[in-house]
């Protein structure tokens, strides 16, 4: 018996959602039938789209999953209505839940429309054991963001430290995983996901670092519990179509849809 294809609505189309069309393209597993923007691009998003999806303003009546991608704004705009419509929903801007309340809305959103909100991993990795150390307890978590003194450019670090007159490895922010998502909000993601697996955005240590010895964005997560301990370490490289995300946060998009569309998943 062939495997029903999974139609998918994407909300956004940056280029986090259009290399997630293009990898689709000719997929028997899933297909994108949508893609959500704002009004005035629909027309510029149409021209671009491969026949049949179509560029709408909302997600449409009868859609069964949909794929955030468009950025913090979008779970108000069209997350939790969609939830609370009965969409199951996948989230890859975990940071916006850094806001007080938000993940609590998600939650009665989802319970409202009987349905899932799943927060998906992203640019970073050992998620899923994260995870599964909760269960058993977790006493410790510190979430380290290191990057070149370049990458924080644009960044309250610019009032922490002389950025370009840096020599050695300097630490310009370090608290709680809430915090750090508000203010710095390229590094919410990562910092938000790994708290939200763990012991949550105030109990979460963040540790950001501005480092000349350095030319790639480094994540590093430490956790002790009564699992053990365990150190991951990642030096993701950029997207190809937009060197300010990481290649990891598109392929962590599309291993979710092919386990939801597959028969056999890991």
């Amino acid at each position: 018996m062939l495997q029903p294809v999974l139609h998918v609505v994407l909300i956004g189309y940056g280029a986090i959602g259009q290399a997630i069309c293009r990898r689709l393209q000719g997929s028997t597993l899933v297909n994108i039938t949508h893609v959500v923007v704002r009004p005035q691009r629909i027309a510029e998003v149409q021209a671009t789209l491969a026949s049949p999806i179509k560029a709408v303003s909302e997600v449409p009546e009868g859609t069964r999953l949909a794929l955030e991608c468009a950025g913090h704004e979008a779970l108000g705009a069209h997350v939790l209505s969609a939830l609370a419509r009965g969409v199951e929903c996948a989230v890859m801007s975990v940071g916006a839940l850094s806001e007080a309340g938000l993940s609590e809305k998600l939650e009665s959103a989802a319970a409202a429309g009987k349905t899932q909100v799943h927060l998906l991993a992203g640019a970073i990795g050992g998620i899923d054991a994260l995870a599964a150390a909760k269960q058993a307890g977790l006493s410790e978590v510190t979430y380290t963001g290191r990057k070149p003194p370049g990458g924080w450019k644009g960044s309250p670090a610019e009032s922490v430290v002389d950025l370009a007159g840096l020599t050695q490895a300097t630490i310009i922010f370090e608290g709680s995983a809430r915090k750090a998502a508000q203010l710095y909000p390229k590094n919410a993601n990562v910092a938000a996901t790994v708290s939200l697996a763990s012991l949550g955005l105030d109990a979460t240590r963040v540790r950001l670092i501005a480092d000349p010895g350095v030319t790639e964005n480094i994540h590093e997560i430490m956790a002790r519990g009564d699992f053990g301990e365990m150190q991951v370490t990642m030096r993701g490289k950029p997207l190809a179509e937009n060197p300010k995300t990481s290649a990891l946060t598109v392929l962590s998009a599309l291993r979710f849809l092919h386990n939801r569309a597959a028969d056999l998943t890991i």
